[in-house]
């Protein structure tokens, strides 16, 4: 009996472990599947993505990923910034891949080396590739002997990412830097510039599985088919900073931090509108130090803020107020157009005009209304009351009692002759220590 029991409880026991273990097995396969962490990076070029991808890096590691994707889209930026991230991609420890994402997007200028320093790249069917030509802060073509010193230096690193993809790629890449070539995914696959064109990053990450990279100086094959995707979103803090990239916002937060500090400037003894322009302006600066600006635009926003204050303090029936509104319209068009670095987004011109008529008018009306203030006579004390009309609470015979707002005075007709009777509108026109000369309000 009792092995029979025994037989029949471990009987028991091996059928529950064969219901159970297709649930398991699920749970092994995700386990045993492969994994790769992915950022997105988009915009021009900041140094904020040195801390995006850093961040990226760590949960690779942490996450045993075998594979960091950068999804770019990019019209480029500043070449030291540049610099900075080729060198984090090539010092990274986890292979990096760069995929140039979703159609229409675009690897431009700097973006291009960056897609080059990984360890391997891939780009959507309708995205671009190229026009790496540099230019200086401004969008302006930089004097001959500094472009070919930088290009010279460009394409030294160019060689030392690229040369292993062969003579085909690094002539192509070093002419998108001589010439501001640039061409299509297809046509970067071709040449050997990239190394896939995928639709999606499942398919990339299929296309690149088995695909052999050299990391730290050792070759490593990807395993990245069918690949669980971790991604690493940006802090609020990374997002404001990068929302602060968009010209329309650097424009208006310039604006209005420039009105701020010259209403301040205008009309001291107040801090809150020099308390805004001071942060306006701090926040304006960090788009400012990454968008191509052309400082010639910052000339013709200061003059007409000038010419707004002139025309208040010397009218000229709005003269120069309207001078200033086209000054100030010029003055935002030109900061961010520039026309030698396509891709980036440029400033709405509906914006512009509206703006800077809203910002004539009003602050016209703010300015006058602030020295106008300033003109009135300083008015304390008993030379506050002069003036005031009260009720007379009793008969003024010629002396009674006057009701002057929420207060009960002592109050005496100019005229002590005359009589007023209760009820009576009378306004004070002295003061006598405690009590008040008043006479009849008509």
């Amino acid at each position: 009996m009792l092995r029979h029991n025994i037989l029949r409880w471990f009987g028991l026991v091996l059928l529950l472990m064969g219901l159970a273990l297709p649930a398991f097995r699920p749970a092994q396969a995700q386990a045993d599947a492969p994994r790769v962490v992915m950022v997105r990076l988009d915009g021009p070029l900041n140094p904020i993505w040195q801390e995006m991808i850093k961040r990226a890096q760590r949960t690779a590691e942490l996450q045993g990923a075998g594979a960091l994707v950068i999804a770019l889209n990019t019209p480029g930026g500043s070449v030291n910034t540049m610099t900075n991230l080729v060198e984090q991609l090539r010092a990274s420890p986890i292979p990096v891949i760069v995929y140039v994402s979703p159609d229409g997007a675009m690897a431009a200028s700097a973006g291009t080396l960056i897609t080059l320093a990984a360890h391997a790249a891939g780009m959507a069917p309708e995205s671009t590739i190229g026009a790496a030509s540099p230019v200086g802060s401004q969008g302006e073509d930089i004097g001959t002997t500094e472009a070919v010193k930088v290009k010279e230096v460009l394409k030294a690193t160019v060689r030392s990412v690229a040369a292993w993809r062969g003579q085909e790629a690094v002539s192509l890449a070093e002419s998108m830097i001589d010439d501001a070539r640039a061409v299509s995914s297809q046509e970067a696959l071709q040449a050997g510039l990239i190394d896939a064109v995928a639709r999606n990053l499942p398919d990339l990450l299929a296309q690149l599985d088995g695909f052999t990279v050299r990391v730290g100086g050792q070759s490593l094959a990807l395993h990245t088919r069918g690949a669980e995707v971790i991604e690493v979103n940006p802090t609020f803090l990374e997002s404001f900073l990068q929302i602060l990239t968009d010209p329309n916002l650097v424009f208006l937060l310039l604006s209005v931090g420039v009105q701020a500090i010259l209403i301040e400037l205008s009309s001291p003894g107040g801090w809150v509108a020099g308390f805004i322009g001071v942060v306006c302006v701090a926040l304006a600066a960090f788009g400012l130090g990454i968008l191509p600006v052309n400082w010639f635009g910052i000339i013709f926003l200061v003059i007409a803020f000038v010419l707004f204050i002139v025309d208040i303090k010397a009218p000229t029936h709005g003269a120069l107020t309207a001078a200033g509104i086209g000054s100030f319209i010029v003055g935002a068009l030109v900061l961010f157009n520039s026309p030698n670095v396509p891709g980036f987004p440029r400033v709405s011109v509906p914006l512009v005009v509206g703006t800077g008529i809203f910002f004539g008018i009003s602050f016209t009306g703010i300015l006058t209304i602030a020295l106008r203030a300033r003109r009135l006579p300083i008015r304390t004390g008993q030379e506050s009351i002069i003036g005031q009309v009260g009720t007379a609470r009793a008969e003024l015979a010629p002396s009674g009692p006057v009701q002057l707002g929420s207060e009960l005075w002592t109050a005496t007709l100019e005229d002590p002759s005359a009589r007023l009777p209760k009820g009576s509108r009378v306004e004070v026109v002295a003061v006598q220590g405690i009590q008040i000369v008043v006479r009849k309000k008509e």
